[in-house]
């Protein structure tokens, strides 16, 4: 009798929503006995977690098929097929292809390549692996996006995820519809750069003519939100939307990476710090209860004491809540990875002061929401989010799923705490 597939998935969102995909495809093709770990590439500490990965699969896991796929296998497949402990490297479109997996099948005749990993550039459709249901079951997440036409001179993933990629919004809407019938409050959409969505449809719609759509066509559903975008991209529908629709969930997570103007030229953005205040300050304008998360680099090549100074300044000053701080590594075969290096205990240090300011920005936001009414997603009986995405904790089971109508009481850690309030008194 044949074990189905173990899935280790590392790294971001969409790998995860990948990963549900294959497991569609390789029990579709019948795979038994198999460990497939979907890598990422973002950091060389990805890699290396990776690489660490796979040697305890195989470990735990000797007999079965080792299967190795992801942004790791499609920039660097011959670090993982020069591993002992892996049988095949598959690249980020042949792993959502079914005939990869049915050529692993136990009814396939015929040889198949150890690696196959083809020139990711050269794909221009969206693969049709939408899938229903990926998520817990307090929300799902829907892939409108993949790939990325820019290329910031310190980031592999286009090089992994190829080129700008779009889902067609009525295929979008249409399984937002099924998802809202199966029981989902919240729906995320998610890719790889998504304020670049829409850039190879006819007549080049733009992120927020998506969202606009999507809540108009979609009345039953209760809460949109949006994973992550790069704010220069923003267009005026996205902005209409932020400004009148309550059912966008007011957080946004921006990808900032540095907040000084010669490290932005450098890292090739196509943003200023001055932008990035101005765009935070209009999105809080028009929705006083935005929360910010953003992403920043720690230590980027070239990157004076002066120069981080003015990236910790940003935090304050765009108010950003939620941080991912990114301590600075070089990507092979990116340009970063040639420019002049940071001190590594510099750049360590640097990050430790980012997670601080991180850390103090939450403590402000979780004492400015006391005494206030939320709606809250349980995720588990006792812990849901915030429309914010502040994770909220009761004392008592709540269903799960269900978005549960809150009063603030206090915090702990980085989580706040609530009572069931009345609705009617709302």
């Amino acid at each position: 009798m044949t074990t189905p597939p173990i899935f280790s998935t590392l790294g971001c969102r969409l790998n995860a929503y990948e990963t549900e995909a294959m497991k569609d495809l390789a029990q579709q093709a019948g795979i038994g006995n198999a460990v497939v770990v979907n890598t990422c590439a973002v950091t060389a500490e990805a890699v290396r977690k990776a690489r660490q990965e796979i040697r305890k699969l195989r470990r735990d896991n000797p007999q079965a098929t080792l299967i190795v796929t992801g942004c790791a296998a499609q920039t660097e497949p011959e670090t993982f097929a020069a591993m002992p402990e892996v049988d095949r490297v598959i690249g980020n479109t042949e792993k959502m292809q079914p005939e990869t997996w049915a050529a692993m099948g136990p009814d396939f005749i015929g040889e198949t390549e150890r690696v196959q990993v083809d020139d990711i550039m050269s794909v221009t459709e969206t693969a049709g692996h939408l899938i229903d249901g990926f998520g817990t079951r307090a929300r799902a997440y829907v892939q409108v996006q993949n790939g990325c036409d820019h290329r910031c001179t310190f980031c592999i993933i286009p090089f992994g995820r190829g080129n700008s990629r779009s889902v067609p919004a009525g295929v979008v809407v249409d399984q937002i519809k099924r998802l809202v019938q199966q029981g989902y409050n919240e729906i995320v959409l998610t890719g790889v750069d998504l304020t670049s969505w829409g850039a190879d449809l006819p007549a080049t719609p733009r992120l927020g003519d998506l969202v606009l759509r999507i809540l108009k066509l979609g009345p039953a559903l209760p809460r949109l939100r949006i994973s992550s975008i790069d704010s220069i991209e923003a267009d005026d529908a996205l902005m209409q939307a932020i400004a009148t629709e309550p059912r966008l969930m007011p957080h946004l997570h921006l990808s900032l990476q540095a907040g000084d103007d010669m490290i932005l030229k450098r890292m090739k953005r196509r943003h200023l710090r001055d932008d990035a205040i101005r765009f935070c300050e209009e999105a809080r304008r028009l929705r006083p209860d935005m929360t910010f998360g953003a992403d920043i680099i720690a230590g980027f090549p070239t990157e004076t004491e002066a120069m981080f100074a003015n990236s910790l300044k940003l935090v304050e000053e765009c108010d950003l809540t939620w941080l991912h701080v990114f301590p600075y590594s070089p990507r092979p075969g990116t340009p970063a990875a040639r420019m002049p290096q940071v001190n590594g205990r510099a750049i360590k240090d640097r990050a430790a002061r980012l997670r601080a300011a991180g850390t103090t920005r939450v403590a402000a936001h979780l004492s400015a929401q006391q005494g206030l009414p939320h709606d809250v997603l349980m995720e588990n009986p006792r812990m849901g989010r915030t429309a914010q995405f502040t994770e909220t904790l009761f004392d008592q089971d709540q269903p799960v799923g269900q978005i549960v109508p809150a009063l603030i009481t206090g915090s702990e850690g980085d989580r706040l705490r609530a009572a069931v309030r009345d609705a009617r008194a709302a």
